[in-house]
């Protein structure tokens, strides 16, 4: 049986209103209309992302390929939230056999990861070695102080700046940037304290 830590995101455990779940799903809904052809959930976590995924867009997209490196993880995703156009695969987001693996896709999804991963360069070199040229990328993160500061996140090696997170999409030809405030995504707002990026970017 998967374990509940508190870090990863398992609706069945959680209560329907926790504001982590409900933030997590809306950042799902917001990448649905970037949906088409291949899709990648690059550390999918429990799988549930994956399948609001493929039933949204099920006309529009070929199949979404869904990764983690958690072995129980994707053997419970398998389980619970089975979609005939979802894979769930083990495998390291650092791992740069994955280009060769599974490339290309036009869509990649990533949320909430940068903070979890120590070689920040290979995990986005991956991501754009993934990428069909005009594919989509639609990635995640918490603030915070910064690369290589600390953070009251036991499972975060650290949390970007906003400044940090934003110069991460230089090589991508087209690039906008969304901040999170519970369910809310939008462009931002002057005097609001936003805790999460999100950027959408083609390759």
């Amino acid at each position: 049986m998967i374990e509940y830590t508190g870090e990863r995101i398992i609706p069945e455990f959680m209560q329907p209103m926790n504001g982590m779940l409900l933030e997590h799903i809306a950042r799902y809904h917001f990448a649905i209309p970037y949906a088409k052809g291949r899709v990648l959930d690059f550390a999918c976590g429990s799988g549930f992302g994956s399948n609001i995924i493929a039933k949204a867009a099920k006309k529009e997209i070929e199949e979404v390929v869904a990764i983690d490196i958690d072995a129980k993880v994707i053997s419970y995703a398998r389980g619970t939230y089975y979609h005939p156009l979802v894979t769930f695969q083990q495998g390291d987001v650092l791992d740069p056999e994955l280009p060769k693996k599974y490339a290309p896709f036009d869509l990649i999804i990533s949320f909430e990861t940068l903070e979890h991963v120590a070689d920040e360069e290979q995990f986005m070199n991956n991501i754009y070695e993934m990428l069909k040229p005009g594919g989509k990328l639609v990635i995640s993160t918490p603030f915070g102080q910064g690369r290589g500061k600390p953070t009251r996140e036991p499972f975060h090696v650290h949390q970007l700046t906003k400044e940090e997170f934003h110069g991460l999409f230089n090589r991508y030809k087209e690039k906008e940037f969304y901040f999170q405030k519970g369910v809310l995504v939008e462009p931002g707002r002057a005097n609001i304290h936003y805790p999460f990026g999100i950027a959408v970017c083609t390759k």
